[in-house]
C-alpha cells in the first residue's frame, strides 16, 4: 500500500527509542539492527483506518500505545472484533499473505512501529529472533482458538460465561474497555449484551461490581 509506504520514511516519523522499547517487550529486544534500522514510529489518530480488507501488506505493524483493532462485518451488519492489539503486534497472519483480510481501525489514538515487510521477514532468519516469534504465535494461536470458539456459541449468555470462564481467572474477570466495545468483541448488539447481562445478574448467575463481573 502506497500510503504506507511513503509514511514509513517519512521524516515526522523518527526511529523509535529501541533502550526503552527493549526494556518491555522481549520480542522487541531480540529484533535484529538490520531490521531496527529500517523501522519507524507513527502515530495514527482514533477511528484512522491502518489498512482496509483487500490492501497489499507492506510492514508488520507492533503497537507501542493505544489501541488498533481487526475488524470485520457480521451478516447482520454489526462490527465484530478479531484482534484488539495493545502493546503488541498486529495481523501476524498477513506476514505471508498477498492481501488483508480484514479492516485494521484505531479505537483510541494511538503510536506504533512500522517494519517493512522485507525486513521483517529477513529477521526471521536470525535464529534469537525466530524462537521467541514462533512461542509469540504459540500464544496467539491460543487467544485465537478461544476467540472462534466462543463466536460459534450461539446465545449471549454462553458467550458471555465462556468469555469469563477463558479470560478471566476463578469465574472473574476485570473488563478493560467498555461494554458497548464488549459487545463487539463478541459479536453481539450492545442492547442484546446489556439485556442479557441484567438477566443473569437478576437470576444470581452473575455479579456485576463496575467493571468487575463475577459467575455466581
Amino acid at each position: 500500500m502506497a500510503t504506507i509506504e511513503r509514511e514509513l520514511s517519512a521524516p515526522r516519523h523518527p526511529a523509535p527509542d529501541w533502550k526503552s522499547l527493549s526494556l518491555e517487550s522481549p520480542l522487541l529486544a531480540a529484533l535484529p539492527e538490520s531490521a531496527r534500522r529500517l523501522t519507524r514510529s507513527m502515530e495514527i489518530e482514533r477511528e484512522r483506518t491502518l489498512f482496509s480488507r483487500g490492501d497489499s501488506p507492506q510492514a508488520m505493524f507492533f503497537v507501542i500505545s493505544g489501541e488498533v483493532r481487526l475488524l470485520r462485518r457480521s451478516k447482520a451488519g454489526g462490527e465484530v472484533v478479531l484482534q484488539r492489539a495493545q502493546r503488541g503486534f498486529l495481523a501476524e497472519a498477513s506476514l505471508d499473505q498477498s492481501t488483508y483480510h480484514c479492516d485494521a481501525v484505531a479505537a483510541e489514538p494511538s503510536r506504533l512501529l512500522a517494519l517493512p515487510r522485507r525486513a521483517f521477514t529477513g529477521a526471521l532468519a536470525v535464529e534469537g529472533f525466530r524462537d521467541k516469534w514462533i512461542a509469540h504465535l504459540a500464544r496467539e494461536l491460543r487467544k485465537v482458538r478461544a476467540h472462534t470458539e466462543r463466536l460459534s456459541l450461539k446465545t449471549a449468555r454462553e458467550r458471555i460465561v465462556h468469555f469469563i470462564e477463558t479470560e478471566g481467572e476463578g469465574g472473574v474477570v476485570d473488563l478493560n474497555q467498555s461494554k458497548k466495545d464488549w459487545a463487539s468483541e463478541l459479536g453481539l448488539t450492545h442492547e442484546a449484551l446489556y439485556r442479557t447481562l441484567a438477566q443473569m445478574e437478576k437470576c444470581s448467575e452473575l455479579r456485576i461490581d463496575q467493571s468487575r463481573l463475577t459467575l455466581q
